[in-house]
């Protein structure tokens, strides 16, 4: 699988920052000199740097051009963290239900969060994580299976997703989008609360070198999850 252009020109720009090669606050090539550099139109290279900046890696400036943003600003707002490490050291006891774990077809939805195209192989994980055996969050992973071939043979009622992830593509980037929402009734009854009861959502995307890894849709009753240092209570 060939990878997109506007991902290779990401790939190139955070590498020169991770690298050191460039520096803090320091001037990066223009959408013209990226297209040239990469031979693309002037559009896929103002996409890359215009999602390089959406995520706080780059700053632009009207008039004066593209910078690496101050290395403060480019820490993510959330500690990513294994959820078992947060029960345990919460003094719970952690244990997990794989639900499944199955390859499917990339739809246009997935295909976009996770550059890819509409039809190439995605492993898709259902996980429910427990606390002292209650549920306490609802993990569902899109992984690109090309990046992560062996995704599909784990068992993770051993070990979590994002440990397996942070051993086999180790992350470099990360979004997130938070927000509340009404449990479906599907995701109620696996979480054992209320149909329509409050929960927080997070939809995180992570990248690795190579490109996006994954998108993980983190759901967890309102009333016993909390973010802030990603604490789990009851």
């Amino acid at each position: 699988m060939t990878t997109p252009k506007f991902t290779q020109i990401k790939q190139f720009i955070f590498e020169q920052i991770e690298s050191g090669h460039w520096s803090e606050h320091q001037r990066v090539p223009s959408e013209n000199e990226l297209a040239s550099q990469f031979s693309v139109s002037r559009m896929t290279a103002r996409r890359a740097l215009q999602e390089l900046t959406d995520e706080g890696v780059l700053s632009r400036a009207k008039g004066s051009g593209t910078f690496v943003a101050s290395f403060k600003s480019q820490s993510s707002i959330m500690e990513i963290r294994n959820i078992a490490d947060e029960i345990t050291e919460a003094g719970h006891q952690y244990s997990a239900n794989a639900l499944s774990l199955e390859s499917i077809k990339a739809d246009s939805v997935i295909a976009a969060e996770l550059d890819l195209r509409v039809g190439d192989t995605v492993y898709l994980s259902k996980i429910l994580h427990m606390q002292d055996q209650l549920p306490i969050q609802l993990e569902m992973r899109f992984v690109n299976a090309a990046l992560v071939p062996k995704y599909i043979e784990q068992d993770f009622s051993a070990i979590t997703p994002h440990e397996y992830l942070c051993r086999e593509a180790p992350l470099t980037e990360a979004t997130h989008q938070i927000e509340a929402v009404l449990a479906e009734t599907q995701i109620s009854t696996l979480l054992a609360i209320d149909n329509q009861q409050p929960c927080l959502q997070v939809k995180r995307r992570t990248w690795s070198r190579a490109g996006v890894v994954s998108l993980a849709i983190l759901t967890s009753p309102g009333d016993k999850y909390r973010l802030g240092g990603h604490s789990v209570f009851n």
